[in-house]
């Protein structure tokens, strides 16, 4: 009610100013000219009227990434998956050709080698750190796209970006880069000449194991691009996974500073090991790609996930992960709890063993996405699963 005395037609609503981004949880939007104008022109990306074309809170969280990844502006989608779709079905057409690393996650190469192909799309597999090979690859005949992970799942094989970049630029192709595993806060692809960037948000960007989502970052024209297909597939966010996004990227640093942290000292453990015969991890000293390591990467900074084999091939990896009390055997990562997988059984299931060889894929390989309990939590559970599973 306006204060006694004053006249209602001169009061002033206050503007609303939210610190937090509102929840648009809405499908459509009124309609004025201005809104008609826009749909005319443009099929109505730049005006607000339906959610499936525009919601200003999914916007808001896929401009945070996109400042975050370095970009002119970026695109959510409901998946990390969709965003790949979408990014490879725009880009790529019937007859066209694509060079892709051989270590992919296992859905990716799914997407690459059953889909894309059955369209008429002609995929080259090659070592994600063999230079030479992508070389020879690119030069055998036309290309349109290079496809590589910045970190390789669950390999964790570090990808020369600015190198790929390139010599993609020099065939007249575009470099696509999937972030998921790095996350901007150890690379930003585009600044290292990539062309385009991928994050499945529902791992480390979101952080907390409860929404499914992926982005795309790249130029303005690129990203209008994708949009409309996007619109075409149905593959938008939902406007409350969009918040809880939003929400989570408040604390993406601290969280990350944790998990990586912590990271390193079980990666330093699990070397202790002589039942594990190899342990993967960008920050040790022993890491295959040390040198580039230290080029790409953030001084200590090495990211979230450590990658081991057992002694005694998938059954005792099966059996380690039965005994564990504190970490948890699931599939996906990046979130606040640490959750130990074998990607045998999870992300390259679809995976036949040769296949498994030629990506680096022995038995007993056991991935872990570290969390943020307290290291000596994660570390005591590991070693009593990794006793218990000798006997």
């Amino acid at each position: 009610m306006p204060a006694a005395g004053t006249d209602p037609s001169t009061s002033i609503t206050p503007r609303p100013q939210p610190v937090v981004p509102p929840i648009y949880q809405t499908v459509n939007f009124r309609l004025d000219e201005t809104s008609y104008d826009d749909i005319r022109a443009t099929g109505g990306l730049n005006e607000y009227w339906y959610s499936r074309f525009g919601n200003p809170t999914v916007d808001a969280a896929g401009a945070e990434i996109a400042r975050l990844e370095g970009a002119e502006a970026g695109l959510m989608t409901s998946s990390g998956m969709a965003a790949i779709a979408v990014v490879l079905l725009t880009l790529l057409k019937a007859g066209d050709r694509m060079v892709a690393a051989r270590e992919l996650y296992g859905d990716t190469r799914d997407l690459l080698e059953r889909d894309l192909r059955q369209l008429g799309i002609t995929v080259d597999l090659v070592g994600a750190a063999d230079l030479d090979g992508w070389r020879q690859a690119v030069g055998r005949a036309p290309v349109a796209v290079l496809y590589a992970e910045s970190i390789s799942n669950p390999q964790l094989r570090l990808l020369d970006v600015p190198a790929l970049a390139d010599l993609a630029h020099g065939a007249g192709a575009r470099l696509i880069v999937d972030n998921t595993f790095a996350t901007p806060l150890l690379i930003r692809p585009l600044e290292h000449g990539a062309d385009v960037v991928i994050d499945s948000v529902t791992k480390f960007l979101n952080g907390h194991s409860d929404v499914t989502a992926g982005c795309i970052s790249s130029g303005r024209a690129h990203i209008q691009q994708f949009q409309r297909r996007v619109i075409t597939l149905g593959g938008s966010l939902d406007p409350h996974a969009a918040f809880l996004i939003s929400r989570a990227l408040c604390t993406v640093g601290l969280r990350l500073d944790r998990q990586m942290s912590t990271a390193a000292r079980v990666a330093e453990f699990l070397t202790s090991r002589p039942d594990v015969t190899d342990v993967i991890y960008p920050g040790l000293p022993a890491y295959p790609q040390r040198e580039l390591a230290a080029r790409l990467l953030p001084a200590g900074r090495a990211g979230g996930m450590v990658t081991f084999v057992v002694q005694g091939g998938n059954q005792r990896g099966y059996d380690m992960m039965r005994r564990l009390r504190v970490l948890t055997e699931a599939t996906s990562l990046g979130g606040v709890e640490t959750l130990v997988s074998m990607p045998i059984t999870s992300s390259q299931f679809n995976l036949s063993e040769k296949e498994l060889t030629e990506a680096g894929i022995p038995p007993g390989m056991v991935r872990l996405s570290i969390g943020i309990e307290d290291p000596e939590d994660i570390i005591s559970d590991l070693a009593q699963a990794l006793d218990a599973s000798l006997r």
